[in-house]
């Protein structure tokens, strides 16, 4: 049983644009289902037995905007999992704030569902800033990394 991670990506953002409070699905054993519970929380279900979910985006103090660079781009988590810098504990990281990358160029994993999804580089230029945590949950719409283009 696979899950067809582009095809996930785009019902997600269906979902998202034509502003769906919920959504289920069934096939070959493997279960969706998103619920949306306001415009800033996502919570995504995944078996019966493996429920993940997001934690509510008001908590807390909103920190200031920061200043955004026209000339570059956020990578965020196309869905709920762990987030991996690197393909093993002991291997070197794909991404460090610095490291020049291409279009195609793994950035990350992330885990979802017992499985691993690399997450690539949308556009060629420098890594500026990491903002996920090796080895820590990431929600769906999470920043993981800042991409100054070239």
């Amino acid at each position: 049983m696979t899950v067809d991670i582009d095809k996930l990506r785009v019902l997600l953002e269906v979902l998202t644009e034509q502003n769906v409070a919920e959504f289920e699905h069934e096939a070959e054993g493997v279960r969706v289902r998103i619920v949306r519970e306001g415009p800033r929380h996502v919570r995504v279900e995944g078996p019966a037995t493996t429920p993940f979910a997001a934690a509510p985006a008001g908590a807390g103090a909103p920190a200031p905007a920061p200043a955004i660079d026209p000339d570059s781009i956020d990578v965020t988590s196309p869905f709920v999992g762990t987030f991996y810098r690197s393909p093993s504990p002991d291997a070197p990281a794909f991404a460090d704030v610095g490291s020049v990358v291409r279009p195609g160029q793994t950035l990350c994993i992330i885990e979802a569902m017992k499985l691993m999804n690399e997450i690539e580089a949308e556009v060629s230029g420098t890594v500026v800033e990491i903002y996920a945590q090796n080895g820590k949950p990431v929600e769906f719409g999470q920043k993981l990394f800042r991409v100054k283009k070239a």
